[in-house]
């Protein structure tokens, strides 16, 4: 990295064709040129966001709070078992039939 005028470092050329070739990039000097400045431009954005205060901001996980909804486990009577059955594809007396899985 260099110092710009501001007296920051500033991201070379250099380093984002070290970083393309780490991330097997292949890129041109135009691509270059303009992957650098879009470097430059987060790291402006970062060094912004450094300078705001956060001590009495509480720590969060997300933006908007999310609260698990639970509900009380009840015993109901359904009372449309033989339809349910109706639609698997076999069945013996009231259970669906399934193929044998386990060997004896």
């Amino acid at each position: 990295m260099r110092k710009n005028i501001k007296g920051m470092t500033k991201i070379t050329k250099e380093e984002v064709n070290k970083v393309a070739n780490l991330a097997r990039l292949e890129l041109n000097e135009n691509e270059i040129n303009n992957h650098a400045e879009q470097l430059e431009k987060i790291l402006d954005y970062i060094r912004q966001l450094e300078k705001i205060d956060t001590d009495d901001v509480p720590c969060t996980t997300r933006a908007i709070e999310v609260v698990n909804v639970f509900r009380k486990d009840e015993n109901k009577n359904f009372d449309c078992n033989e339809e349910i059955l109706e639609l698997g594809p076999s069945r013996e007396d009231k259970y669906f039939k399934v193929p044998k899985i386990i060997n004896d």
